[in-house]
């Protein structure tokens, strides 16, 4: 099985290079560059063809967010963003420009790895600073979720055609558990986790799952108090 190639994108010399530390650990992982802008990293990823690129936000030339959105489009690549929270604005934009996983730059080493390994395999893994953020940030819920009847008519219909197997698996997926161990505590296979997920992103409208956790706190299906 051929190994996992990541690009590593930071502007910051120590990071990059603490980056490419950490990833060379793992065997199964390859690291195939390491850029210090935006630009750089488009140029990189549309030259090398990497798995995986480790995005970090505030960059010079082309920012994070602007070069994910170009990837994604442009490129087979996921992105994983790193960020340190100064600016959530931009967060939240790339969300939206596709980034699939997003990570605290002081994260343990093994969940980074751990990351690049979700984004390779079309899954995503958030540290649970940054879901319980973009949630709080990215959503207008309280504590308790909104009432039924406050919800949006758009999220209130997606709501009454999930099935309950589905309202249950997104509700795992929102807590955090991947698709072994939703599989696992539902007695079901992956595959059947796989297939309840794809159709709760086809009837919601979302794009992948950091977008359906995000809906899940949204709608109140996990209250804020339970991040």
């Amino acid at each position: 099985m051929s190994a996992i190639r990541v690009l590593v994108c930071d502007d910051q010399a120590l990071i990059r290079s603490s980056l490419e530390m950490i990833l060379g650990t793992d065997d199964a992982l390859e690291v195939v560059g390491a850029v210090a802008d935006g630009q750089a990293a488009l140029d990189a990823a549309l030259a090398l063809g990497p798995d995986v690129v480790l995005m970090d936000i505030q960059m010079p030339v082309l920012d994070g967010v602007e070069a994910t959105r170009v990837i994604t489009a442009e490129t087979n690549a996921k992105v994983v963003v790193l960020t340190t929270f100064d600016r959530d604005d931009y967060l939240f934009a790339a969300i939206d420009a596709g980034a699939c996983g997003f990570l605290l730059k002081n994260t343990e080493p093994e969940m980074i790895i751990q990351a690049v390994h979700a984004a390779a395999g079309g899954q995503a893994l958030l540290s649970p600073e940054v879901t319980l953020r973009i949630i709080q940030r990215g959503t207008s819920t309280v504590s308790a979720g909104p009432p039924k009847d406050a919800l949006d008519p758009a999220d209130r219909r997606v709501l009454a055609g999930l099935t309950n197997r589905e309202r249950e698996v997104l509700i795992k997926l929102a807590a955090g558990l991947s698709n072994a161990e939703i599989a696992g505590s539902l007695f079901v296979s992956e595959a059947t986790v796989k297939t309840h997920l794809s159709n709760i992103l086809a009837k919601a409208g979302l794009r992948d799952r950091v977008q359906a956790v995000v809906f899940a706190y949204r709608v109140g299906l996990i209250p804020l108090a339970e991040a």
